[in-house]
């Protein structure tokens, strides 16, 4: 019996002919190694805050409600300021945008050590500094988010956006919440006062990548044919943002679930403390324990970030992205059914890896989507929806748990959080993804 010569096969190469060697990985370079350091940096103190912030509001109560506040302030900036800071991260020096947000922040939480030190902080006051904290994190991220491309070569965004992420984490939750149990252990005001000179430290790591990262968004809308005027322009730009997000077919029903599912994760989590710490709560955790638990999240965030390269070349990205979302919505009901410390522990720890390979890979898929002059303004609207769900997460978080419970809420949140998953995997195709592409002259 004869069969075609192997050369006639599409897609196998013959085999008398040597396989081509692997092009060498192209280095992420200096100046991305000097935005990861200042990522880690603005992440640590991130991290002190994140973790004191809820311990020190539960010295001032234990209403859920309440405690429920310092997340919905956390994360309303996303949602009145998401689509404007993409818009000045688009026409403005990046690098310099970054800058000035992480001084702004620096000189705020200086002024908030200050009054916690003198003994006058308050539930309002705190409030108010998670707010505007968060008013210099929209921009501060956006800005940086939309360097990465300017930074890192294309054929590297993967590993980049992998190594962004794992730091991050590391920063946040492995090296941040203990270090946010010991300053709180040492006095209120350092928890303010660390993040402070965190944030200086990060300025200063912005400082040093020498060059100009301006999208020329402005230019590019002229010549359009765009209505002048700065403010017409401003708004042709939001304009612009959402109307990319709202018809593209993959970005649309990514966007929709991530905002859902946020939601469901925010009021999920800004009441979690409650379940976890203190006398009155079912597991009974202190605060230096929490903080460990804390520290296992971003341990299994490092792992997630290691596999998360070497799984998108076994895995396309649909996948990839439906299995990590589904596991990670499956484990939120770990702590209601098991609620002993190390089974948690466990199931923490497998929520850092899942979440950062669905992060991984739904940044990495919207740069190589997106036309780099528009990274600003579609990363912006994107969280402005993706983000901006989260406070109202939280606000309703403290309400269901305040009339039905800890364990409604959280069984609530981990059931729509799968089906958002579910909606994704029937809409979204790995076909229509590798359409959606975008080469490298058309960015």
């Amino acid at each position: 019996m004869t069969t075609a010569p192997t050369s006639e096969r599409p897609g196998v190469a013959p085999a008398d002919e040597p396989r081509p060697a692997p092009s060498p990985r192209e280095p992420l370079g200096r100046r991305f190694t000097a935005h990861l350091a200042s990522t880690g940096l603005s992440n640590l103190g991130d991290g002190v805050l994140q973790l004191g912030a809820p311990l020190v509001a539960l010295t001032l109560t234990r209403s859920p409600a309440q405690v429920a506040l310092i997340g919905a302030f956390a994360w309303l900036p996303w949602l009145v300021l998401g689509i404007a800071g993409g818009v000045l991260v688009d026409r403005t020096d990046r690098r310099r945008v970054r800058l000035a947000a992480l001084a702004a922040r620096a000189a705020l939480l200086a002024a908030a050590a200050g009054v916690a030190a003198s003994g006058r902080l308050t539930m309002t006051v705190l409030l108010a500094v998670v707010l505007a904290y968060g008013v210099t994190e929209v921009v501060a991220d956006l800005a940086g988010s939309a360097l990465v491309p300017d930074l890192a070569p294309r054929s590297r965004l993967q590993a980049a956006n992998s190594r962004l992420m794992a730091v991050e984490q590391v920063a946040n939750a492995f090296l941040g919440a203990p270090l946010g149990a010991l300053v709180l252990a040492a006095g209120t005001g350092w928890v303010f006062g660390v993040p402070a000179g965190l944030a200086v430290a990060a300025a200063a790591a912005t400082w040093s990548i020498r060059g100009t990262y301006r999208a020329q968004a402005a230019q590019a809308t002229q010549e359009e044919g765009a209505p002048t005027g700065a403010v017409r322009r401003a708004w042709s730009d939001v304009r612009a943002g959402l109307t990319f997000l709202w018809h593209h077919p993959v970005q649309r029903p990514l966007l929709i679930s991530a905002g859902l599912t946020n939601m469901a994760n925010t009021a999920y989590f800004a009441v979690f403390v409650l379940w976890m710490v203190g006398e009155g709560s079912r597991v009974g955790l202190t605060a230096t324990q929490y903080a460990l638990v804390v520290t296992v999240l971003a341990v299994g965030a490092v792992l997630g970030s290691l596999v998360a390269e070497p799984l998108h070349r076994r895995l396309r990205d649909a996948r990839l992205l439906c299995g990590a979302w589904t596991a990670n919505a499956l484990l939120l009901l770990v702590p209601v059914l098991v609620p002993q410390p190390i089974v948690i522990a466990g199931a923490v720890l497998l929520l850092g890896a899942t979440n950062t390979i669905g992060n991984v890979t739904s940044q990495s898929m919207r740069q190589r989507m997106v036309p780099r002059a528009m990274l600003g303004r579609v990363a912006g609207a994107g969280r402005t929806v993706a983000f901006g769900l989260m406070p109202v997460g939280a606000l309703l978080g403290g309400a269901v748990a305040e009339h039905a419970g800890l364990p409604t809420l959280f069984v609530g949140a981990a059931l729509l959080a799968l089906a958002c998953t579910v909606g994704v995997a029937l809409t979204v195709r790995q076909s229509t993804i590798d359409a959606c592409e975008l080469p490298d002259d058309a960015r």
